[in-house]
């Protein structure tokens, strides 16, 4: 039924909930499974002009390498386990990005944790998970995360 599923993580213990869940589906349907963390860019650009700009590169490819072998612990261990899996680290908007690498990959499901925040809270906050929602043409299995 589901022959690629998305996980869109974003390196959190509450975010890592979805993953048992995604681990019996990918046994049970024998699908691929794609790790993603987004990375958004700054805001603002970088201060203090070329100097500015070169220390920011320097952080990003730091905390992508970071990503990557986050990403690469978790692969394994679906790896090990004998599901299929990959791990892609992509910059820009959230929601944006992962309905775009949902699209391009094309994932039959998108399975992702929710804080499960409501009220203020979500408003204050967002939330990816709505925000996917509302726009995405595909499956999406959202597991409320509490207390992790």
């Amino acid at each position: 039924m589901y022959k690629t599923i998305l996980v869109p993580l974003d390196g959190s213990p509450r975010a890592e909930g979805i993953l048992p869940h995604v681990e019996k589906l990918a046994l049970q349907f024998k699908s691929k499974v794609i790790f993603l963390q987004v990375v958004e860019p700054p805001l603002h650009p970088a201060p203090g002009g070329p100097d500015g700009r070169h220390e920011y590169l320097i952080e990003f490819k730091q905390k992508q390498d970071e990503i990557t072998a986050y990403l690469a612990g978790i692969q394994q261990g679906f790896l090990n386990t004998g599901i299929e899996a990959n791990a892609v680290v992509e910059q820009g908007d959230v929601v944006k990005t992962i309905i775009s690498v949902a699209q391009s990959e094309n994932a039959d499901l998108i399975a992702i944790a929710s804080h499960g925040r409501s009220g203020l809270s979500r408003v204050f906050y967002g939330s990816v998970a709505a925000g996917i929602l509302q726009k995405i043409d595909r499956p999406l299995l959202v597991i409320r995360t509490r207390h992790i």
